[in-house]
Formats: C-alpha cells, structure tokens, sequence
C-alpha cells in the first residue's frame, strides 16, 4: 500500500505525470542526458505555470461566481465544483479511488498498446475526477455491496474507456484546428466540443473565423485577445455588479472596497492568468510532443498524447472568449428551465464562471474550427444549456443516492453524462 500510495501520489500530479512521460519518450530516442533532463524539466515546468495560470484564473472568477449566486437569490441551487464531491468522497473512498486512480492511467496505456485507440490520457485532475465519481456511484449499488474487487476492477474499466474513447472522439476536429495530429484533447467536456465541431459547419462557414474579426477603429484595442478579454470579464463584473448594488447587496463585501474598482482589477488577472496558461502551453507541447515521438517508436506505436483544453487557446483566442460568452447566456437560459420547471428536471444549477470559461471557451474553438463565429456562438451555447441541465440531474441524482453527497455535483459535461448513466443502471439494479 506503501508503493501504491507513492505513485497515485506521483500520478495525480499532472505535472510530473507529464514529465514523466516526457524523459520515457526522450530515453525511448536516446538523446543524450543534457538533453533527456532539459526537456523533463522544461515539460515540468511548463505544467507548473499552465497550472499557476489557471489560479489566477480560478481566483479571478471565483468571486463573479459569488456576485452570481446573490443577485439571483435562489434556494436550493448548487455551483457545481468537481473538487468538492471529490473531497466529499475521499472521506470514506479514498483508498479505493487511489487504486482506480492508479489502475485506470494503467489499462490506458493497455488500451493504448493492443488497440486502435492509441491515444494517453494526461490531464491527471480529470483522471482523478472520473475515478471518484465512478467509485463513488458505483460503491452505493447494491451489487457492488462488499464486493471491493469487483468496484474497484469496474471503475478502472469505465475511467480507462473514458479516456480512450473521447479523445478518439475529438481527434477528427483536433486535426482541422491544430492542423496536425501531434495530440488529442484530454479534457472531460468533450461531448460538448464533439458536438460544436460537428453542428458548426451547418450554421457557419470556417472561412468566417473568429480570428479574422474586424473590430472597428474605435475599439481596435479589442484587437488584442488579452486586452479583449480583461475588457469585456470588466463590462461583466461591473453589469452584474451595479444590478447587485441597485438591489442592495453588499457588492463591496464580495468583491473586496470599492467594487468597481475590484471588478477591474479582478478582470485583468483573469486576462493576466489566460497569458500565462499560453506560456504554459506553449513550453509543454514545445517539449511533450517530440518526446511522444520516442513513445509512439518503442513503447506505444504511434501514440498520442490527450492534453488538458488550455492546449486549444493559443490556435483561435477569439473563439475563446466568444465561446465564454455564448455559454453564460446558454447557462442562464438552462437555469431559468431548471427554476421554472420546480425540480422535476433535476436541481437548480448556478453559472460556474470557471466551467463556462474552460468548457465554453474550448467548445468555441472548436466550434469556430468548422463553422467560423457562428460556430463558436453555437458551441458556447450549447455547453452552457448541456452542462447545466445535466449537472441539475446529477445533483439530484448524487442527493439521493447518499445523503452526505447533497448539494455536490459535477460540471464538465460528460461527468453529466456518465453521471445519468450511472444513476440510470443504480435505478436497474435495485
């Protein structure tokens, strides 16, 4: 137990997980020991700042989170926040989530060797992610009642799957946006991107690419993705913040003094924190995807790596951004369906500034990769909706199923998605 807590130790941190991979394919091609310890520490490094830069981030939405959340006023609504089920579960299904943890980055590579599916999951948050909700929703089946084997041996089975099978899913449109096959997307909102690929060239052409936006001469600073950014995340702080001030909530009190003047501040380390997760990127695929190579040679033929969603950014910021967009409004769109519904369609979701950017803002990339802004609208649009109402159902789901779990749920969409499914075969195996 010794051993194996040290790797899932080793394995949940993304960065040397990476890292790892990285000096294995650099060995794999015999380069040299300067060279084989320069890129698995760059490759390390790289992580570490696309994980700095998701901080900033993090802590810059966190807050507009907050402000959401009080100038809507809803009872019995959630935030669905991944890391809270898992420090939910690990309370009483640590040990068997560490082992699924380690087991399924293990039938990954199994998969990875002996089919076509030749693709290695490496975004270990989300490995760890879909390890604890299968864990945990499978270990209050009856069927799986002392059956710790059996739980454990299932779960790494349907993580192991997870993570071959979306990003195979995703490759077709990686290809058109990266124009290359050097990697694969790893992330858990993959239905969504899938879904915005394949739906954006019907209302869209790529041609009209976010990218070749002609902003006019008044507000040509736009031009400057970062800048647009921190503007528009500012316009958003300071809307939602007036119509909180106008109904007497203490603005000032969530956002910290003068509430304006956070909101700006606030707005500009959300853009500060994007730049420093393109550095991130940019340093990791520079180092990750010519070791890869060395893997695809001697461990797993023509292997590629499945990288976190930030690895899209640098490729159509634009479609970042308008994909964040369409997203919150989709969000709120699903969410006044949720309230007006009364609960029969599952919980009451509140937006998730982080899922909305993440998820969104990919789903716009890869929406634009196809059908140009009306591409990236769409895609944006639909991750806000589907999200939403698949984490209300979740959140009803997982308050039933265990009453410690209440008031936790998932956001990423096809956590929503194997989420019902799980529930649904619960429900069978009653």
């Amino acid at each position: 137990m010794n051993i194996i807590d040290f790797l899932t130790t080793v394995l949940s941190n993304a960065a040397v997980l990476v890292g790892l991979i990285s000096m294995l394919g650099l060995l794999a091609l015999k380069k040299p020991f300067g060279i084989v310890l320069s890129g698995t520490l760059k490759t390390i490094i790289g992580f570490i700042i696309l994980g700095a830069g998701a901080g900033v981030v993090v802590n810059a939405v966190v807050p507009l989170g907050d402000l959401f959340n009080q100038v809507l006023n809803i009872a019995d609504a959630a935030l669905p926040v991944n890391e809270v089920f898992v420090a939910i579960a690990q309370k009483s299904l640590g040990r068997q989530i560490g082992l699924v943890f380690l087991f399924a980055f293990i039938l990954n590579l199994v998969l990875a060797r002996f089919t076509k599916l030749k693709y290695i999951f490496l975004t270990g948050h989300h490995t760890l992610f879909i390890a604890t909700l299968s864990v945990g929703m499978l270990s209050v089946m009856p069927f799986f009642t002392g059956n710790e084997f059996l739980l454990i041996a299932i779960a790494s089975i349907i993580s192991a799957v997870w993570m071959v099978v979306f990003p195979a899913l995703s490759a077709p449109f990686m290809k058109e946006i990266i124009g290359s096959e050097d990697f694969v997307m790893g992330h858990f909102g993959t239905t969504n991107y899938v879904l915005a690929g394949y739906l954006g060239q019907f209302v869209g052409k790529k041609e009209d690419s976010t990218e070749n936006i002609k902003f006019p001469a008044w507000i040509s600073f736009m031009k400057e993705p970062l800048v647009a950014m921190g503007f528009v995340m500012f316009l958003i702080y300071f809307i939602v913040g007036a119509i909180g001030a106008s109904r007497g909530i203490d603005v000032a009190g969530i956002l910290g003094g003068y509430w304006a003047y956070r909101g700006l501040l606030l707005a500009l380390s959300f853009a500060g924190g994007i730049g420093v997760i393109l550095l991130g990127v940019r340093m990791v695929l520079a180092e990750v995807v010519p070791a890869f190579h060395g893997i695809a040679e001697k461990i797993v033929p023509d292997a590629k790596p499945a990288l976190d969603c930030p690895a899209v950014f640098p490729y159509a910021p634009n479609a970042v951004l308008v994909g964040y967009l369409a997203s919150i409004v989709g969000g709120l769109v699903a969410m006044a369906v949720q309230i007006a519904a009364g609960g029969s369609i599952g919980g009451v979701i509140l937006p998730s500034m982080i899922i909305h950017f993440f998820v969104g803002g990919t789903a716009g990339v890869f929406g634009n990769s196809t059908g140009g802004w009306k591409g990236a609208v769409l895609g944006g649009f639909l991750t806000g909706v589907m999200f939403t109402l698949l984490a209300g159902t979740t959140y009803s789901a997982l308050g039933a199923m265990n009453p410690e779990w209440q008031g936790a749920s998932f956001g990423d969409t096809d956590f929503g998605v194997l989420g019902n499914v799980l529930a649904w075969v619960g429900s069978l195996l009653k």
